[in-house]
């Protein structure tokens, strides 16, 4: 686990899983490069969800990556979100899609492999002190695992948004049904079908 010296609160939980899923990440040729498919998934999620920003994120070994991204700006490229989040994982250049594992709640999505729920992250000491509260202006989160039928997890989909937010049992119930759906279209490219 690691931990902040200063406050002694666990921030980014250890993942046991993270070589495993970088190698299946890799065989499925997801996590490295942003995706249309991906992108368009990211809007649909900004849609439904009345969110400014909305991600599908693979996560492996060292890093989060934003294979589908919407912002406010109805972007992809490196600006909003992503430009804070490049600058917070220490990148210089590119688009913007890399963030470290140890800023955001995924990597606790993840290591869980259950969905996440945080009205005003504010309220929860465990989460109120990550890097992007101060960094990026995160106030609420809404995440769920992407599970494949390997049974790893791979990722989330999420929504963020810089202002608290009630989710609601709702939302609950539509970001797991919504990650589910991603997780079938990411098997059907697997088999071919797509």
């Amino acid at each position: 686990m690691i931990y902040d010296p200063t406050s002694s609160l666990l921030l980014t939980p250890v993942d046991r899983e993270a070589p495993e899923r970088t190698r299946r990440l890799r065989t499925l040729g997801l996590g490295d490069r942003p995706d249309a498919g991906f992108d368009a998934f990211a809007h649909r999620l900004a849609e439904i969800f009345a969110a400014p920003y909305s991600i599908v994120n693979f996560i492996d070994e060292n890093r989060q990556f934003f294979a589908g991204l919407h912002t406010p700006a109805g972007t992809h490229r490196g600006s909003d979100l992503t430009a804070a989040a490049a600058a917070a994982a220490g990148s210089s250049g590119g688009v913007g899609r890399i963030m470290a594992r140890d800023h955001g709640y995924c990597p606790h999505v993840v290591v869980r492999r259950k969905a996440l729920v945080l009205e005003d992250v504010c309220d929860y000491p465990r989460f109120a002190g990550n890097p992007v509260v101060d960094e990026i202006g995160v106030r609420s989160y809404l995440g769920a695992p992407l599970i494949d039928r390997t049974g790893m997890a791979l990722g989330t989909v999420c929504v963020v948004d810089t202002e608290p937010r009630p989710w609601g049992r709702t939302g609950l119930e539509n970001i797991k049904a919504m990650a589910g759906e991603l997780v079938e279209e990411i098997h059907r490219r697997e088999d071919g079908l797509l």
